[in-house]
């Protein structure tokens, strides 16, 4: 098996299970409808457990269909582009005056509401990706198969629906809580109400703690994409940030570092080209290689490539000046992050002079000419990097500080400098620290959609918009509202946040 045929199993496995979801339910429908004839009938189709337990690849299947999530267009592209670039200072709306990209003119202004159809698509995206891993968990212990294999696959399921919620939880706040199927009308009635963040963080932390002891700590080329032990950590150091748990980061951050697994990659440019996929910087991106069957991140690349005469896009989501300005001279991330109309870029592609826009995101381009393309501009190959190892150091420092352990946060800041070609910074001052440490991720992660959260969870957000020129509310834009449906649909139970 390649790379290419892990990602032809996902696609695969995302229609088997939906044929076993569409079976499923059409024998429900059937038989809330059953006459005494429909009784009679005896059993035609195979049931998902025969078909579990007689398919020796239907547990990585099954696992499959989970990581297959991250490939549709609700839950990495345009909403999401939208909820964590253009909401932000790093990113706007670009493309056309009059092209509003259907709601991503109110994330720019900050003018969204709970109709808004962006929240509806990441909301429904995320937890269509937690039915997944629930049905997975559910099944795997029930299944004639190696322990072994069952145990990774378990701990693969659990990370992945930790990442679900953690997307929900970090834009929503409190989310209702789905530790496994519904079975019972009382576990059914529950999906109507909000759990608190508190209790969707613990959850998440389970997840992670069990991934964390069960995932290996690295794959061979053919599971190039799966979730490890590390990047459990990762994430798990990362949540720990967000709650001021700095201990627990810092411990968390300095086993991965620890492990000896990853570094930085030396070239800043280049992480974020073909060449640098899977590099020893990477712990967790989505695998976007391969063509026909269609396997890209739908949509990424070409919603945000630039726009008009000779463009190759929808010109969507293009760096601000407030990112512009944030770099320090001498910075190689800036030209690595941001082109601008006129500009020839690596691969010779010549941005139009006259372009709409002045500036694109350089990150999230695919070369034509000088890369695997993939089966079209809507399936381009172009992973998404989800976890890296400069965050692992950023978070590092910013819990080490937090515990007074100056000399090692700098140690670990300064490194992610250094690759950066800046200056080591040399304040032995806890608040100073703190403060470039923050604006470091802002230029380090540009464009990369964390920029929004960073900006909530260390309560700057309110200053910063607003000197970036936005109406932002404090207590109302600090999450974002409960998509309308989702309260209508509950009937008016579940409860809606702050200010919408």
């Amino acid at each position: 098996m390649t790379k290419i045929n892990f990602k032809n199993s996902y696609i695969k496995n995302a229609k088997m299970y939906s044929a076993i979801a569409l079976s499923i339910g059409a024998s429900t429908i059937a038989f809330t409808g059953c006459s005494k004839t429909f009784l009679e009938e005896p059993p035609r189709a195979q049931t998902p457990d025969d078909y579990f337990n007689s398919n020796a690849n239907a547990a990585v299947e099954l696992v499959n269909a989970i990581y297959s999530k991250l490939y549709d267009w609700q839950q990495h592209s345009f909403s999401w582009i939208g909820m964590t670039s253009i909401a932000s200072d790093e990113g706007e709306k670009g493309s056309d005056p009059g092209d509003t990209g259907t709601d991503k003119d109110q994330m720019e202004k900050l003018s969204w509401s709970s109709t808004s159809l962006s929240f509806s698509e990441v909301w429904e995206s995320n937890f269509e990706g937690i039915a997944r891993a629930n049905k997975a968990i559910d099944i795997l212990p029930n299944l004639k198969m190696n322990d072994a294999l069952r145990t990774r696959l378990m701990g693969e399921a659990r990370f992945l629906r930790s990442y679900f919620y953690w997307n929900l939880v970090r834009s929503f706040g409190g989310v209702p809580l789905i530790p496994k199927v519904p079975t019972t009308q009382e576990e059914i009635d529950a999906l109507n109400y909000r759990a608190t963040a508190g209790q969707v963080y613990d959850f998440i932390e389970a997840d992670l703690e069990f991934a964390a002891s069960t995932l290996p700590g690295t794959y061979g080329f053919d599971d190039q994409g799966r979730v490890t032990s590390g990047a459990a950590k990762t994430l798990l150091a990362k949540v720990a940030l967000y709650r001021k748990n700095y201990t627990k980061a810092e411990t968390l951050a300095k086993e991965v570092m620890d492990s000896k697994i990853y570094n930085l990659y030396p070239d800043y440019a280049k992480l974020f080209r073909e060449v640098g996929e899977f590099c020893e910087e990477s712990i967790w991106e989505v695998n976007a290689k391969g063509s026909a069957p269609a396997k890209g991140i739908e949509g990424y690349f070409v919603v945000q490539a630039p726009r008009g005469v000779g463009g190759l896009g929808w010109g969507f989501n293009v760096p601000t000046q407030t990112l512009m300005d944030a770099f320090e001279p001498g910075d190689v991330r800036k030209a690595a992050t941001i082109f601008s109309r006129g500009e020839t870029l690596w691969d010779g592609y010549v941005c139009n002079n006259l372009a709409p826009n002045p500036r694109y995101n350089y990150k999230s381009y695919v070369s034509k000419t000088m890369e695997s393309w993939g089966k079209d501009d809507w399936f381009a190959n172009k992973n998404l990097r989800l976890l890296r190892y400069a965050d692992v150091l950023l978070i590092y420092a910013e819990a080490a500080n937090e515990n007074n352990h100056t000399t090692e946060a700098l140690d670990a800041f300064n490194a992610v400098r250094n690759r950066a070609s800046l200056a080591a910074f040399s304040s032995t001052d806890q608040a100073s620290i703190r403060s470039a440490i923050w604006k470091e991720r802002f230029v380090e992660f540009a464009m990369e959609h964390d920029r929004v959260f960073d900006l909530r969870r260390t309560g700057q957000a309110g200053t910063v918009m607003r000197a970036h020129g936005k109406t932002y509310l404090d207590g109302v834009h600090d999450l974002y509202p409960i998509p309308q449906r989702q309260i209508d649909l509950s009937g008016g139970k579940m409860s809606q946040n702050p200010g919408y």
